[in-house]
């Protein structure tokens, strides 16, 4: 079994690829049990979020893995294999486990060292069990990477000050307009990331905040959390009308289609009525042509490197005691992976010995009688367990601690010889 991933990034493709290949959680389902479908994948698991879209999978083989894998991407994206190849990156073992390690610690983010990401990660592990694609090898691995991006957190100050793609887009706003105090701001969606720009609008200064929502109830339920800021509340029957009477709106709402375009805008701008735009939604809440406008600015999530940049050098510093911690979970994840092939060996010794212990314990019992073995039966099993728990003890822990390859396996042929085993690939 091998483990590789396959996928694309805000490091290898523009917004407007990534987001054909963005899967929304009650979709995320049908689409692993799809690549579970497929007959050399064995598990599989999918992290989807506005600056990634990544396959974590195990295969039996993997050219044929990452063959169904590409097939699946151009299926979802309905982009042919050739258009969609320059942007995908193969990362195979140990580049595969390292490459998750990093992006659950915030070093692989647009934003070095943002803390969404974290959640992203567990969201996807949790998912993926649900869904009954992650196994036994993807489990561990998601619980090592999981572990080690808390440890980055905990044992590094790369989170101090880090910013969220929502903070760049409010920080990049401010940057434009100087005052946010006085700007009538519109805000599409309530999720996260729109929860987020709402509380660095507000650290910012700003006061005119309109929040838009599909539903009432969510907006409300976000307006709750900020109950000192006066925000006013809309449904998206209002959104044309709340976005012509704003100087910036910023868009995060979940939705296939955009929810503004050229034609819309230019029905309901003035000539010379300026707007900006911040767009991170993936896939976009604004259509290419609102740029077209010459007195429209339109931002997406691409955009935000600029502000990015600023931020990281500070927090480099810091990636390098990061990368400490992760080069020692690694390790943790390789030796549990090198583990792996023992577990046939030990298994098949246990069964043997277990099958005639149970043997020569009924065999003992007959002897003696039904109304002693009645009697005395318990005491007779746990004292014939515990001699072959005692006999097996040193054996198996000397096999699972054995770092050099062909020395453990040599151990497991001699065993196997030995006790006459017939053992079965357990991955």
């Amino acid at each position: 079994m091998n483990i590789i991933v396959v996928g694309l990034s805000h490091k290898t493709a523009p917004v407007e690829v990534r987001e054909k290949l963005s899967i929304p959680t009650p979709q995320m389902e049908a689409a692993i049990a799809h690549l579970c479908s497929y007959p050399h994948i064995e598990e599989a698991t999918i992290l989807s979020t506005c600056n990634r879209f990544e396959v974590y999978l195990v295969v039996r083989e993997t050219e044929q893995g990452v063959r169904e894998v590409c097939q699946f991407l151009a299926e979802y994206s309905k982009l042919a294999l050739l258009q969609l190849r320059p942007y995908l990156f193969t990362l195979l073992h140990q580049d595969a486990v390292s490459h998750l390690m990093r992006v659950s610690a915030g070093l692989d983010s647009l934003v070095l060292g943002e803390g969404q990401i974290l959640a992203q990660v567990k969201h996807t592990h949790k998912v993926g069990q649900q869904c009954e694609g992650i196994g036994r090898i993807l489990n561990q691995l998601f619980k090592q990477a999981l572990t080690a991006g808390k440890r980055v957190r905990t044992e590094t100050s790369i989170g101090t000050g880090a910013v969220s793609i929502s903070s760049a887009a409010v920080e990049l706003a401010q940057m434009k307009v100087k005052n946010l105090a006085a700007s009538q701001i519109a805000v599409i969606g309530a999720g996260k990331m729109s929860r987020l720009v709402v509380q660095h609008l507000l650290s910012k200064g700003a006061t005119q905040i309109t929040i838009v929502n599909r539903s009432m109830q969510g907006a409300e339920e976000l307006a709750q959390q900020f109950k000192d800021a006066d925000l006013k509340l809309c449904t998206l029957a209002d959104l044309i009308p709340v976005v012509a009477a704003s100087d910036l709106v910023f868009t995060a709402a979940t939705s296939s289609e955009p929810l503004l375009d050229r034609t819309s805008l230019e029905a309901v701008l003035e000539p010379h009525q300026t707007l900006m735009l911040f767009d991170i939604a993936v896939p976009r809440n604004v259509a290419s042509d609102a740029n077209e406008l010459s007195h429209v600015w339109v931002f997406n999530v691409d955009d935000l490197k600029a502000v990015v940049a600023q931020n990281q050098e500070s927090r480099r510093q810091m990636a390098l005691e990061a990368e400490g911690i992760l080069e020692e979970e690694m390790e943790a994840f390789e030796i549990w992976w090198r583990s792996l092939d023992t577990i046939s060996t030990i298994s098949s010794l246990r069964n043997k010995i277990e099958t005639i212990r149970s043997q020569e314990m009924e065999k003992a019992l007959s002897r003696l009688g039904s109304e002693f073995g009645e009697k005395h039966q318990e005491v007779i099993e746990a004292l014939t367990r515990g001699i072959v728990n005692k006999i097996l003890h040193d054996p198996m822990v000397q096999l699972r601690a054995q770092q050099d390859i062909e020395a453990r396996r040599r151990a497991m042929q001699t065993l196997q010889v030995l006790f006459n085993l017939e053992t079965q690939q357990i991955i």
